[in-house]
């Protein structure tokens, strides 16, 4: 996915870095994400999500909090109560331009953070928390060693995550007086809860208080044993599906104008993985699922292979041709289903060609439900033969492809029904 550079003004004025990833058509909808305690845009949490949401036309706009990553300004002079000016300013500065923000995203107090700064970004629809603490002052457990000596002195440097951060009685104070209650209750967004029963960084009851202390529409759903952090990439992509499939419900999304020549839109299929076969397809704002090779050839397995929605087409088809048939006849047809499979055979009249031509054969067994006389039933096999999709493999077909212009770190990508020797 397209991503790129921007800088915006964070709360004391400091030029805070961050990364717009942008769907490569059809921008659908935007959200700003807020990443955890220390951590920064870049988390491998943050990219993977942002990846997939953007394959799903969900521009996703990550930035590093003040004296964090890339931005400016110190991170002993921040607090909680700063964390959420800087994410309503994000928000503010996509709304300049032009995108204004219908998701918020935050992981752990990034999570707490978009709960609190909610009610301030008017646009947003829809809120969602990845392993979020229900109070602000969890993270004091951090650095639970010094905070009697912050108090006493006024700062303290503690460790991190292995890197040294200096923590100021100012910021013990902010998170202290933070209170969710009253902010979750009176958000007026729907609100997705995500957290692992087995985080041990931030307890499960966290995410049964958010998901008690707000109103409908709500939702809550387990990532199982995913760590806090979702280190693990099928965590992180699990994650991201969810949040892309539930917030389609609540975000303002407007189906494209079909471009000219092309009356059912665009089917986008783009990589998920680029280390493997995994595909994103996108057709409109409202329908994904995933193409992946089997793992016998180098896949995971992890949705149809391109021959399987292939002969979904043709399946598809076929019983919603019978269907509209049977429906204007008025017959009494109760139900429809067709297996397709599919074989690659030698024609009984090419086994001697020179090259050994192959002709490609897709068995397709229907099963027709209902009171339907033999007469009927010869019918709609008949009508069965003159679905579209039927039509169309059978009609002689011309494939135009052109190359886009190659971006920075653009290459071109081979397809796997290659590693099965097939040419064309």
């Amino acid at each position: 996915m397209p991503t790129e550079k921007l800088t915006f003004t964070g709360h004391a004025g400091h030029s805070l870095a961050a990364r717009l990833d942008r769907p490569s058509v059809g921008h659908l909808a935007t959200a700003v994400f807020a990443h955890c305690f220390t951590c920064g845009k870049d988390i491998a949490a943050a990219r993977r999500i942002s990846d997939r949401l953007a394959a799903m036309g969900i521009a996703v706009l990550r930035f590093d909090f003040t004296g964090l990553g890339h931005s400016q300004g110190e991170f002993s002079n921040t607090h909680f109560t700063s964390n959420v000016d800087d994410l309503v300013l994000a928000c503010r500065h996509m709304e300049t331009l032009g995108h204004p923000v219908g998701l918020l995203i935050g992981h752990s107090l990034g999570g707490a953070a978009v709960l609190k700064a909610a009610a301030q970004v008017p646009s947003a629809r829809a809120v969602v928390t990845i392993g979020a603490p229900c109070d602000p002052g969890h993270v004091a457990h951090h650095f639970a060693r010094q905070i009697e000596r912050i108090r006493q002195e006024g700062e303290a440097e503690v460790d991190l995550g292995g890197r040294p951060f200096t923590i100021r009685r100012a910021f013990l104070e902010d998170i202290s007086a933070a209170r969710l209650g009253e902010a979750i209750r009176t958000m007026r967004k729907a609100l997705l809860v995500l957290h692992a029963p087995t985080d041990e960084t931030v307890g499960i009851e966290n995410a049964s208080d958010i998901f008690l202390a707000a109103k409908h529409p709500k939702s809550f759903v387990t990532l199982d044993d995913a760590d806090h952090l979702l280190t693990r990439a099928k965590d992180a992509e699990y994650a991201a599906e969810l949040i892309a499939t539930w917030s389609r419900r609540y975000l303002r999304i407007h189906q494209p104008a079909a471009p000219i020549g092309a009356p059912e839109g665009v089917v986008r299929v783009a990589e998920a993985d680029p280390d493997g076969f995994l595909q994103d397809v996108i057709a409109g704002p409202r329908h994904y699922t995933r193409a992946d090779e089997p793992k016998a050839f180098g896949g995971t397995d992890a949705g149809m292979t391109p021959y399987q929605f292939l002969a979904a087409a043709l399946g598809a088809c076929t019983s919603m041709t019978i269907r509209m048939y049977a429906r204007r006849k008025g017959w009494p047809l109760t139900h429809v289903s067709v297996d397709v499979t599919h074989d690659k055979v030698h024609a009984s009249d090419c086994r001697h060609c020179n090259g050994g031509e192959k002709v490609d054969v897709m068995h397709r067994r229907i099963t027709l439900t209902g009171d339907l006389d033999p007469a009927q039933r010869s019918r709609l096999l008949e009508i069965a033969e003159k679905c579209p999709v039927h039509r169309t493999l059978h009609a002689r077909i011309e494939i135009r492809t052109q190359l886009e212009p190659a971006t920075v770190g653009q290459t071109a990508a081979g397809c796997p029904e290659a590693a099965r020797g097939i040419t064309g």
